[in-house]
């Protein structure tokens, strides 16, 4: 079975149980982190768990969902290893893991109806990284962040 990890605030708590039902569908172990319903609730909570495990390997990828997604991925990309991409289009979403490699999708509830949002986790999940040039990109990013990590 394929594993991926969930994580909502309350803005985004109702796409986040869309997705999950997907990708239950197609065959996916969704491990859900929160929120568990639209009281409202602070994301960096649910952002940093699901990154956290991201981070440590322990899931090889992510999705985070809140209003606007900004957030989600500002707290996501705090964590080592951590590529998460904000994604408005099925565009987007195809070049985050075609040249980027991301390995957290975030959506923005406001801005992805739940039809848009299954399509784009489907491409996304379906989308290799191509390597060549951008390999050499992502090596110049991991070099960047063990400098950071090296400087504390």
């Amino acid at each position: 079975m394929k594993n991926i990890v969930l994580g909502s605030d309350h803005g985004g708590f109702k796409l986040k149980e869309k997705i999950r039902e997907y990708l239950e569908k197609e065959g996916y172990k969704a491990r859900d982190v929160g929120t568990f319903c639209e009281e409202s609730c602070d994301y960096p909570k649910f952002s940093a768990n699901a990154a956290s495990l991201v981070s440590k390997g322990i899931y090889k990828k992510g999705i985070l969902i809140c209003k606007s997604g900004i957030g989600n991925s500002i707290v996501a990309n705090k964590f080592p290893g951590v590529r998460a991409a904000l994604c408005y289009n099925l565009t987007a979403v195809r070049l985050s893991r075609e040249h980027n490699d991301s390995n957290i999708l975030v959506l923005g509830s406001r801005f992805v109806s739940a039809a848009l949002a299954k399509r784009m986790v489907k491409v996304w999940l379906n989308t290799e990284f191509q390597g060549g040039r951008h390999q050499r990109r992502l090596n110049i990013i991991k070099n960047i962040e063990r400098k950071i990590r090296g400087a504390k």
